[in-house]
């Protein structure tokens, strides 16, 4: 089961445990999956988000966006092009369809 939180940095507990009130800044490294910290004295130190590479961590929103995009890219322009088709359907139904049977169409209750 999916269950969609936020995902914890070990990388900031890691930092804060070294430096504790040492730090000035801290980041997200997102392409090497580590947190940066600027300390006072103007050096930085890393440390990973990830304790164990192979850990399963919970799936978040951004997490199920970034590996399912091309799916809800396609179902998106599958719901748009029906919506597309649809509004099409319609308009050419109100301009070709005889008045009379348009009434009707109108007036059928279908409840």
């Amino acid at each position: 089961m999916i269950t969609l939180q936020r995902r914890q940095l070990v990388g900031h507990d890691i930092l804060l445990a070294r430096h504790g009130n040492h730090i000035s800044s801290m980041r997200l490294d997102r392409s090497n999956d580590r947190v940066v910290a600027l300390l006072d004295d103007g050096s930085l130190d890393s440390a990973p988000n990830l304790i164990a590479p192979n850990l399963q961590l919970p799936h978040t929103v951004r997490s199920v966006l970034r590996e399912d995009w091309k799916l809800l890219t396609a179902w998106a322009g599958m719901a748009g092009g029906m919506g597309v088709l649809m509004t099409a359907a319609a308009v050419l139904l109100g301009t070709t369809a005889d008045p009379a049977i348009l009434e009707a169409f109108a007036a059928y209750s279908t409840f």
